[in-house]
């Protein structure tokens, strides 16, 4: 697919994550202190949509099961059962511009 816009840097101030969706597929876009990263947005444990969670530090929680996952790696942080990492994707920055390499 090569390389998508995913939006302005403005649009997410630190601190702050949005999902964006890529041909069907959703995906989690955040600015962890000037760094933009994204992975899946979908929690690997029943699916939900880790936008709606919460965002401290480098660390998204899911809303609805309380799973954690580092935002900077897609790596599951803490959840009592084992699930599924999620897939991250590689940011670029150009001039305003979020790009996601996919």
């Amino acid at each position: 697919m090569g390389k998508i816009i995913a939006g302005k840097i403005s649009d997410i101030p630190p601190g702050k994550m949005i999902k964006i969706s890529v041909d069907g597929k959703e995906i989690l876009v955040s600015n962890i202190d000037g760094e933009f990263f994204a992975m899946d947005d979908s929690c690997t444990h029943s699916g939900a949509s880790l936008s709606e969670g919460n965002l401290e530090g480098c660390t998204v929680t899911c809303g609805w099961h309380k799973a954690e996952f580092d935002c900077k790696t897609g790596k599951l942080v803490k959840f009592p059962a084992k699930i599924n990492d999620l897939g991250t994707y590689k940011v670029s920055l150009e001039s305003d511009n979020i790009f996601l390499e996919m």
